[in-house]
């Protein structure tokens, strides 16, 4: 079995942990590579994520780190999270209990797949989101224009200060600030939901994945795409976006436990 490490780097508790799993890992027989930037904090060769083959990755820090780490690799790999971040919704495991399952990595394991977004302007890929992808003005207090088109037929038309669309993985976080439901992730579906619209009659929507999903910006004031918090586009005035189904789903190790009470416990460390 091969293994890939990735961790934050701003974090001693973090890298302390790197340290830890690293040698247990190979105690047992695992194969271990380390990502560059975690490598470089352990003064050891690593390779970059674009270019990493393993069989899991194990990811120490916030939802974050999970996302950053997701959207570098070139074919996803099957993650488990660490949670040493403020919430972690996508970390499954806590630090203190984490080594109890990460040594039964060992017998094999069961992968759930997580749906992403993939996000085109003029028939041309921006880029793919695990959690959201974000429209909002580059000047604040400015808001836009939006119309969503579902199918090939306009649904809604609003003004607000931007939109989210989000997947059911991201309904837990800024959908969900933003007043969105939480979704279970196994249903697959866009969540659409206005930030601070014009109308209060300009309500969050759910859409299936298989339906043909645009937004169309109007502003007179220049906007930006946000994917996943780790990559920004600049889409100036107007633009027309075509959201799909990814084809490369994010791998989630299965840790067994309840999405719902998970949910219910990190809620109330809030």
């Amino acid at each position: 079995m091969k293994c890939l490490l990735v961790s934050r780097i701003d974090l001693p508790g973090a890298i302390s942990c790197v340290r830890q799993i690293k040698k247990a890992l190979q105690k047992s027989g695992v194969e271990v590579i380390i990502e560059k930037d975690t490598a470089e904090c352990l003064g050891e060769p690593g390779v970059p994520c674009s270019k990493a083959t393993a069989d899991a990755a194990v990811v120490i820090g916030g939802d974050g780190t999970i996302l950053r780490t997701v959207q570098q690799l070139t074919k996803q790999i099957p993650i488990i999270g660490i949670n040493h971040g403020e919430v972690g919704f996508l970390a499954d495991l806590e630090p203190d209990d984490a080594w109890e399952f990460i040594r039964t990595l060992v017998s094999g394991f069961e992968v759930e797949k997580r749906m992403r977004l993939s996000l085109f302007m003029n028939d041309q890929p921006l880029g793919d989101a695990l959690n959201e992808a974000l429209i909002v003005t580059t000047r604040p207090a400015k808001m836009l224009r939006f119309s969503i088109i579902i199918d090939g037929r306009i649904s809604e038309q609003f003004r607000s200060d931007g939109l989210l669309v989000s997947t059911p993985t991201g309904s837990t976080a800024y959908a969900m600030s933003a007043g969105g439901p939480i979704v279970d992730p196994r249903i697959e579906g866009f969540l659409v939901v206005p930030l601070a619209p014009y109308m209060l009659s300009s309500r969050p929507h759910f859409i299936g994945s298989d339906r043909r999903l645009e937004i169309r910006l109007e502003s007179s004031k220049p906007a930006k795409l946000v994917i996943d918090g780790q990559k920004t586009v600049e889409l100036g005035t107007t633009a027309t976006l075509a959201v799909k189904r990814s084809e490369q789903p994010a791998l989630f190790i299965d840790a067994y436990r309840n999405f719902f009470e998970k949910v219910d416990e990190k809620l109330r460390k809030l």
